[in-house]
């Protein structure tokens, strides 16, 4: 992906690009900006790459909306857990409070699980969300 890389740097000379493995996100006040460079990023990834873009993933947005990215929604000033994300992440903590009740995991297991979570979240403005999420652990425990 270097490649792609020094692409987008180099040939397209894009100025607020980033890329974390494949995926990647342009930033520009300029709609018409963004929508020129699909088709010379399209071939680049075809033909050097044997890359496609997924068509259901090219979104065009306002600033203000967010930028879905990662797992997060970026804003300008914050950055928040994408929904799908945080319901991931209570569904996977439930699974392994149950593990912990029937004795398949240890409680230090558990406990490693939740740090990892806090971890994750701690990226985010998610103060509330690792309350509740500390918050279900410890009820679960006491009973």
């Amino acid at each position: 992906m270097n490649e792609f890389d020094q692409f987008m740097k180099h040939r397209l000379k894009v100025k607020y690009y980033i890329r974390y493995t494949d995926d990647f996100v342009i930033v520009s006040k300029n709609q018409d900006y963004l929508e020129k460079f699909l088709p010379q990023i399209n071939e680049f990834l075809e033909t050097k790459l044997a890359l496609e873009l997924h068509p259901k993933k090219i979104i065009i947005r306002k600033l203000h909306q967010g930028i879905d990215f990662l797992g997060h929604v970026i804003f300008p000033k914050y950055r928040l857990i994408r929904i799908k994300t945080k319901h991931r992440i209570f569904t996977k903590i439930r699974k392994r409070i149950k593990e912990y009740n029937l004795g398949y995991i240890t409680k230090i297991t558990l406990e490693q699980s939740l740090q990892s979570y806090l971890g994750a979240l701690s990226h985010a403005n998610t103060y509330e969300l690792r309350e509740r999420l500390l918050n279900e652990v410890w009820f679960s425990l006491r009973n």
